[in-house]
């Protein structure tokens, strides 16, 4: 049996993934297992030649991860279900969407609110009195 085929982040800290909901990525997911569609963007030398690698495994009906490793150090893989190229000022960027089972996911919500804006329902901070269920 061959080698698993695998894009490795060998520098630099753990990729940042984001959801992804284009209605084109529910085809590569379909399964008994609940999976979740996540990209994560990438700086790389040479983009084109990796995503080549990408198509040439799934050409031959392999599959591909992408391998790094995660907050606490530990190596983890990622089956690649699409990728794409693109040219930037700093160099290649390579667009990568992997498959994650939701377990794997940590959601992190970020709230942020404009100094001008008149919707902030924060903008009077004072002290709030909040009943207590323990009186």
């Amino acid at each position: 049996m061959a080698e698993p085929q695998k894009i490795t982040i060998i520098e630099g800290p753990p990729p940042t993934f984001e959801y992804a909901n284009d209605g084109w990525l529910f085809g590569l997911t379909e399964s008994p297992t609940a999976y979740r569609v996540a990209r994560c963007t990438l700086r790389t030398f040479n983009g084109p030649a990796l995503v080549e690698r990408c198509y040439r495994a799934w050409r031959d009906g392999e599959t591909i991860d992408l391998e790094f490793r995660d907050d606490e150090g530990l190596t983890r893989e990622a089956p690649i279900v699409a990728a794409r190229w693109a040219e930037a000022d700093e160099g290649d960027v390579l667009l990568i969407w992997v498959r994650l089972e939701d377990s794997e996911v940590e959601i992190e919500l970020d709230f942020e609110f404009d100094d001008d804006d008149d919707d902030d329902p924060f903008k009077d901070e004072g002290d709030w009195d909040f009943p207590s269920l323990l009186d």
